[in-house]
Order: C-alpha cells, then sequence, then structure tokens
C-alpha cells in the first residue's frame, strides 16, 4: 500500500503543474425523468422530465478532472460556432482554463451527448456531431499553440474519442515535440487510431481497447493478456503500458515486468468518464514525481470514486485522501487478521 504521507506529498504538488489536454471536446447533457406510462402513439416510455443538466465530456472532461484538482491546464482542440460551443468555453473560464488553443470550426457542431434518463436508467442517448478529420490548418493552429507554451507545460494528454481532432499527423507532431522537450505524453486511444501514438510515454487502454488494438477477441486468460499488454508496448514503443482491467484492477507492463494493481471501488452505478479520472490522475501523479505504481494506485482510488456515482463525475482531493483512508485502513485490518492467525 502507498504511505498516507507519501500521497499527501503528492497530492500537495498538484497546483503546481500545468498539463496541456489535447482531443474532442464535449458536452455530455442529462435529461432525468420518471416513466410511469406507455406512448400511445408508439411501444416506447413516456419520460416526465424532472430536471435537466449538463457537464463537460470527452476531453473537456479531463480537462475538468485536472481543474478541480487545482492543476493549471490548457486545453486544445475545437468547437463549433454555436450556442454550445460558448457553454463549454464559459465552463473552461471559470474553471481558469487556457482556452486559446481551442479553435472554432465552421464546418462541424461542438460535439454534444444527450442522454434521456429515467431514475438511475438510461433509455436513450442522441449524439451530435460531425466525426471527419480536423483540416490542416487547424492542425497548424494547435502545434503552433502547443510549442508556444511547451516549456511550461509539464505532461501533455491526448484524449481521443475519434472524432477528428487528433489526426494521424497531429498526433505524430505532438509526441515528437514531447520528446524533444522532454515532456510526458500519454494517450487515451482509441483502437483504431493506435499506430498514430507510437513513441508516447505511455496509453491507457482498458483491455477490451487493448485487445482491439492488436485485433484479438477480448480475453480472461491470465497469460494471454500479459502477452497482449507486452505485445503493444513493444509495437507502440511505448515506455510502458497501463492497462485497466474493471474488477481486476490495473496492469502496468513495463520492459522488465508486469505489475497489478488490485481495484478499489465501494459500488459501481455507472464507469461514465471514469477513464478520463484515470489518465488525468495518472498523469498528474507521474509529473509530480510519482512513481507508475504510485501514480497507477491514485487513479485507481480516484476512479473507484467516481464509478460509485452516475454520470460524468469528478473527484477531489479530500475525496481521494477519504477514500484512500478507507482503503488503508480495511488493508490494514486484513494484514493483521492474517498476523493473528499465524
Amino acid at each position: 500500500m502507498l504511505k498516507k504521507d507519501r500521497l499527501l506529498e503528492i497530492l500537495e504538488k498538484f497546483p503546481d503543474k500545468t498539463i496541456a489536454v489535447i482531443g474532442d471536446m464535449m458536452i455530455d447533457e442529462y435529461i432525468i425523468g420518471s416513466v410511469d406510462r406507455i406512448s400511445p402513439e408508439a411501444p416506447v416510455p413516456v419520460v416526465n422530465v424532472n430536471n435537466e443538466k449538463f457537464v463537460l465530456g470527452g476531453a473537456a472532461n479531463v480537462v475538468n478532472n485536472l481543474s478541480v484538482l487545482g492543476v493549471n491546464v490548457l486545453a486544445y482542440g475545437i468547437v463549433g460556432n454555436d450556442l454550445n460551443a460558448n457553454k463549454l468555453l464559459y465552463e473552461f473560464k471559470e474553471k481558469n482554463v487556457d482556452t486559446n488553443g481551442v479553435i472554432i470550426d465552421n464546418e462541424r457542431p461542438t460535439i454534444v451527448k444527450q442522454r434521456i434518463l429515467a431514475g438511475n436508467q438510461q433509455l436513450l442517448r442522441i449524439d451530435r456531431e460531425k466525426k471527419h478529420p480536423i483540416s490542416n490548418d487547424i492542425e497548424n493552429k494547435i502545434i503552433r499553440y502547443l510549442k508556444k507554451n511547451i516549456k511550461k507545460i509539464d505532461a501533455i494528454i491526448l484524449s481521443d474519442y475519434d472524432k477528428g481532432v487528433l489526426t494521424e499527423n497531429l498526433a505524430k507532431n505532438i509526441i515528437n515535440l514531447a520528446k524533444e522537450n522532454n515532456k510526458i505524453v500519454i494517450i487515451d486511444p482509441k483502437p483504431k487510431n493506435a499506430l498514430n501514438y507510437i513513441g508516447a510515454t505511455t496509453m491507457t487502454p482498458n483491455l477490451k481497447e487493448a485487445c482491439e488494438c492488436i485485433g484479438k477477441n477480448i480475453t480472461k486468460d491470465e497469460d494471454e493478456i500479459i502477452k497482449i499488454g507486452k505485445e503493444i508496448r513493444e509495437k507502440l514503443n511505448l515506455d510502458h503500458l497501463l492497462m485497466t482491467r474493471s474488477e481486476k484492477g490495473m496492469s502496468i507492463f513495463m520492459k522488465e515486468k508486469v505489475e497489478n494493481i488490485p481495484t478499489f471501488a465501494k459500488e459501481v452505478y455507472d464507469v461514465t468518464g471514469a477513464g478520463d479520472t484515470v489518465i488525468s490522475l495518472y498523469t498528474l501523479a507521474l509529473s509530480c514525481g510519482a512513481t507508475y505504481e504510485e501514480a497507477a494506485k491514485i487513479a485507481n482510488t480516484a476512479a473507484g470514486v467516481v464509478v460509485g456515482r452516475v454520470g460524468t463525475s469528478v473527484v477531489t482531493k479530500e475525496e481521494i485522501i477519504e477514500f484512500y483512508e478507507e482503503i488503508y485502513d480495511k488493508h490494514n485490518l486484513e494484514v493483521e487478521k492474517k498476523e493473528y492467525k499465524k
């Protein structure tokens, strides 16, 4: 277990860090109501709306996760020329996020994922998006803004939802720029784009995504999972690979060894956005000098908090500390029981 004083030492460094987030910025909308009848017009439920809200989604949720933790965040991506862009940018500015790298693209709308829920049950999702690759002009603008700030950036996160921002050309230019300036660059990938990220520091796929990255069917066989993780790390020339594995926790694939980190969660209600929390905390902890194992344990703790909520969510430093204390106390109790039995 990570000692509490070491956890606090890492968390206290968060406000001193500057992280660049590049990727597909979105808004997640929620229409929440109740259902007590079926429509007479079609065999579908009638939702009586009680509440409506929106939160930052996609790469914007990564930005949100980091800003809540007091980090200096630079956002890079695109929005449409529409009211939803105003909503997203307003939220960023309220959180003191640098939005100079967020570019208006008149050829597409701001991405919105609208979810209709009855209680905790999602009934329908409506996506408003266009997924064609961004233009060379927008690619160049993003690179230009990134170069302008690269010296003060501690790490770069590429949040790929396959909506057109992280083109092969842009991804490779970012990774090369990061290497030239000795910066961490961590990828939340879409499997079909995995080869765009050769030479990055690490990627954070879940098990399903990892299998898809190399064209394999999802498996529960431990030896096969280890082979898949090692193959991805070697094929993409990554420093290491962090694979998330649901109830199995996480596995870190390094050149010399594979380290397994057990999962921490009170109760799982919704995994929406959990990957954004993982990559945010993992990147941030590494930039603060944490080892791979320490960073994974902190990220795993944070993910254990957000999956206990419905919808896209973020976690505070206080919540991480509180939940870690629960885990630490439980771990110590189990150790004491084992010692007593001896």
